[in-house]
């Protein structure tokens, strides 16, 4: 679905406000931290822009309605993690996930902090994450199809051993949280529907330090690395102009305040 430039515009304040939300949570990551009052931040933060938390009471099927603001997912935890008394340790990882709806639209983004020291191991992944996002977003112009933005995300990945997770796909975003199309991280080149321009939509590889299989935990929504490897997550909104895509979402306001867990190393583009 292509946007109108009015659409658009608003998808960018969505998009900046969640990017803030996430930098304000991110200032209190430390260890001895508990998730709930990151939970609890991230609330008061989108209220006070007379936003509303998307994933609180967002329902799926089968499932009860999601209970929190953010989707805080710890080491093995992919994603869909529920904030609580866990309290933050020194090399955990932490992935974070937050949705706002401000005037009609959507944000939409996740960032993996690291708590304290991380082992090399976890910042290799952060990094190999971070980076197939970048390649991700770079495939993701009006000449190519979803299937190369997969098969970007899936080669790099794999080429350093990780697990890409097959079960869980980014998607298109607008005046709803979740749209069509799905965006898999992992496909065939020149494969599937057309990139069109004005389209907007969600890129997250879900990458694990292991296995790319996953288990759903007894609470319904979390997932987890089968093997109990760590995992990592990162999540921008993009919009697909005729010279290529534009990135709604930010990391910079994030990194304003913490080191990021991955090395910033410039990557080559695929296609």
């Amino acid at each position: 679905m292509s946007r109108t430039p009015h659409e658009i515009a608003l998808l960018r304040e969505s998009a900046d406000l969640v990017a803030r939300t996430l930098a304000e949570v991110g200032k209190h990551i430390f260890p001895g931290q508990k998730t709930l009052v990151l939970d609890s931040i991230a609330e008061e933060f989108i209220r006070s822009y007379d936003a509303i938390p998307a994933f609180k009471g967002y329902r799926m099927a089968r499932l009860p309605a999601f209970p929190c603001t953010l989707c805080i997912s710890v080491n093995d935890a992919v994603v869909h993690g529920f904030p609580g008394s866990y309290v933050l340790q020194d090399g955990d990882l932490v992935s974070i996930d937050c949705g706002v709806l401000l005037n009609g639209y959507y944000g939409d983004s996740a960032y993996t902090f690291g708590v304290g020291e991380l082992s090399a191991e976890n910042i290799e992944l952060c990094t190999t994450t971070y980076e197939a996002l970048l390649l991700g977003i770079a495939a993701s112009s009006s000449h190519n199809t979803l299937g190369d933005i997969g098969y970007a995300i899936q080669r790099h990945c794999e080429s350093k051993g990780m697990g890409v997770v097959r079960d869980l796909v980014g998607h298109g975003i607008g005046s709803n949280l979740h749209e069509p199309p799905q965006i898999p991280n992992y496909g065939m080149p020149n494969k599937g529907d057309r990139i069109q321009t004005g389209m907007t939509f969600c890129i997250e590889p879900m990458i694990n330090l292991g296995t790319h299989k996953v288990f759903i935990d007894r609470d319904g929504w979390t997932v987890r690395s089968a093997d109990g490897s760590a995992s990592a997550h990162y999540e921008h909104m993009v919009c697909v102009h005729s010279d290529g895509p534009e990135i709604l979402t930010t990391f910079e306001f994030i990194e304003q305040h913490i080191t990021p867990p991955y090395k910033q190393i410039e990557i080559i583009p695929y296609g």
